[in-house]
């Protein structure tokens, strides 16, 4: 089984501290890497994770302030170094071009990595393929911004024991998976007598922004929701001036949306300890962690009945 979690490159908010790094967010899901909102400093932060950039093949911004694509530029290069042979998939909000243009071409180089662009011009539906679903939702923040949900598709999965009460294994299990049907000893076997479709994960990010519909829409049912809770509500005040928003606000967007896991992250510089997020959070929606750098937050497959 491929490896599956969610490692926490960066999680500081605009000004970095001595012990976060502006925002990145690492998902390594069914054999891709999902890199989200590379701030400054993420392609170090790969080293100190102790993980090959090379695994990244999607990469995402959620908005163009500095702190969540400054990174960008960087990343470009190292890939390229690396001589990377898988496309590069990038999604970003299609106003952003000029700044996405100017990260990537911002210093010399000689580009030899493919970098496929995804501008994104409105909310819904960005890119399907056979393995996931990406769409993206409009957040309130004073610009452009995007909230991704990353939807696995279903899969179908065999039921062992039943597969050996009807003699199918070997080849037959292919030739079942590809006609629908089989006949063995004179009976005829369809293939949903004996597998099921094993509903697939969620991830979902939503960072800078205020309380917003394009905010629960994205988080709906989410097995991770990864969001933003850059102030305490003592604080409250600052994060209605900034369009930012509490723990206890991140952590009712999560009881709404019935998420599975809360993910807290971009916190202010002005808290050295992160305790009161969790807390806060907990007392709303109890399945909630705080982010940390270089945390890793698993999220295994579920196990196959």
């Amino acid at each position: 089984m491929t490896v599956r979690d969610l490692i926490i490159l960066g999680c500081s908010s605009q000004q970095p501290t001595r012990r976060r790094n502006h925002s990145a967010y690492l998902v390594r899901w069914n054999g891709e890497g999902f890199l989200f909102d590379p701030g400054e400093g993420t392609q170090r932060q790969f080293i100190f994770a102790n993980i090959a950039p090379t695994c990244v093949t999607r990469i995402f911004i959620s908005h163009f302030h500095g702190d969540h694509c400054l990174g960008l530029g960087s990343m470009f290069m190292r890939l390229n170094l690396d001589k990377v042979k898988h496309p590069i998939h990038c999604y970003y909000p299609a106003s952003g071009k000029m700044y996405f243009d100017r990260l990537r071409y911002g210093t010399i180089y000689h580009e030899n990595i493919h970098v496929v662009e995804h501008p994104i011009h409105k909310p819904g539906l960005v890119q399907e393929d056979e393995i996931f679903r990406i769409e993206a939702y409009a957040l309130d923040h004073g610009v452009e911004n995007f909230a991704y949900r990353i939807i696995e598709k279903d899969i179908r999965r065999f039921e062992k024991e039943k597969l050996k009460e009807e003699g199918i294994e070997g080849p037959l299990v292919r030739q079942l998976q590809a006609l629908g049907c089989l006949v063995i000893n004179g009976k005829k076997i369809t293939l949903d007598e004996v597998s099921y479709f094993q509903k697939g994960d969620i991830f979902s990010i939503v960072i800078d922004t205020i309380p917003c519909p394009g905010a629960l829409q994205a988080a709906k049912e989410a097995t991770i929701l990864l969001c933003e809770s850059t102030y305490l509500k003592e604080h409250a005040h600052l994060a209605k001036e900034y369009l930012h928003m509490t723990a206890e606000e991140a952590a009712h967007i999560a009881k709404k949306s019935n998420v599975k896991l809360l993910v807290l992250t971009h916190f202010s510089a002005r808290y050295q300890e992160l305790d009161g997020f969790e807390k806060e959070a907990r007392a709303i929606f109890p399945s909630t962690v705080t982010a940390d750098d270089l945390k890793v937050i698993p999220f295994p497959k579920k196990p196959i009945k």
